[in-house]
């Protein structure tokens, strides 16, 4: 099976480039596939009774400084492998923005890794391929 319109999400973990590597080879299987690259990240909240403490501006920057690192960095690996693709730095809780964007471009494969950068919250909250995996409406490919 072929697909045609293949999103890749990317957060620069070990498991996130070994699923990028996937979604470039499978962009090479068919010539008139396209490859979209989505890093979603997200500013920390911190929860004080029952509302949040406001974050101090240099900590989101630094957040958003690490984001469009990891977007360079999967321009970088698109350009090495020869892939023509489109890569976007989306903002928001990562799951749901995948899902939105999916569902909005008529995609028919998401690739993503195993584990991510989430660490503690994975535990607490569900991982982010685990909820993509759960609510998706296309075929997902988990990459360990």
């Amino acid at each position: 099976m072929l697909f045609s319109k293949i999103v890749a999400a990317y957060d620069g973990s070990k498991a996130g480039t070994k699923a990028l590597d996937k979604a470039i080879e499978l962009a090479k299987l068919n010539p008139d596939a396209t490859l979209e690259v989505l890093h979603v990240f997200d500013f920390p909240r911190f929860y004080v009774a029952d509302g949040f403490a406001p974050v101090p501006a240099s900590v989101n920057e630094e957040f958003y400084e690490l984001a469009e690192k990891t977007v360079e960095e999967a321009k970088k690996r698109l350009e090495e492998a020869g892939v023509n693709a489109t890569v976007q730095l989306m903002q928001g809780a990562p799951a749901e923005v995948i899902l939105d964007y999916t569902k909005k471009n008529h995609n028919d494969l998401i690739v993503i890794g195993s584990r991510g950068l989430g660490g503690i919250r994975e535990f607490v909250l569900g991982s982010v391929s685990h909820n993509v995996v759960q609510h998706a409406r296309i075929p997902v490919l988990v990459v360990k």
